[in-house]
């Protein structure tokens, strides 16, 4: 009986886990999307005011979006860990063998 009790405060840990993960990824998701619009939006402006400097403006955009994006990979390998790597999993993989 302690061993099912176990199991199931394991299999517990992994769904709030995996929920935890889940809502993670779509805030950073969501985050990352709306300031790369924005990123993007003010760059077509300075462009659109200034055709000369397209260039510098173009390479800098490219920088901040990378940086932006890095931050929503972060975001996945945080989530990822939640859910693989906790010490838990060995139960948790007992429950489905």
């Amino acid at each position: 009986m302690e061993g099912m009790t176990i199991q199931i405060q394991a299999l517990e840990f992994f769904i709030a886990c995996a929920t935890a993960a889940g809502f993670g990824i779509a805030i950073a998701a969501f985050g990352c999307g709306i300031a790369q619009g924005i990123g993007l939006r003010s760059a077509v402006e300075g462009i659109a005011r200034n055709p000369e400097s397209s260039g510098k403006v173009t390479v800098t955009m490219l920088i901040g979006l990378a940086l932006i994006e890095s931050l929503c990979i972060y975001a996945l390998v945080v989530a990822l860990i939640l859910i693989f790597a906790h010490p838990q999993a060995g139960a948790i993989a007992g429950l489905f063998a």
